[in-house]
């Protein structure tokens, strides 16, 4: 019972720790361009070979 008196807060405290790493992600706009970012892998830049 002891344990649990251990494990709830710090799993409390991780899953808010994680909600405001997600916030912070969103308010810096890395969710802002999911497409361009998957076609981005597929582009062939040419001007990269030699």
């Amino acid at each position: 019972m002891t344990g649990l008196a251990f494990l709830i807060p710090i799993a409390l405290g991780l899953g808010l720790l994680g909600l405001a790493a997600f916030f912070w992600a969103m308010r810096k706009g890395q969710f802002e361009d999911l497409d361009g970012a998957a076609q981005r892998i597929l582009i062939d830049d040419e001007d990269d070979e030699q």
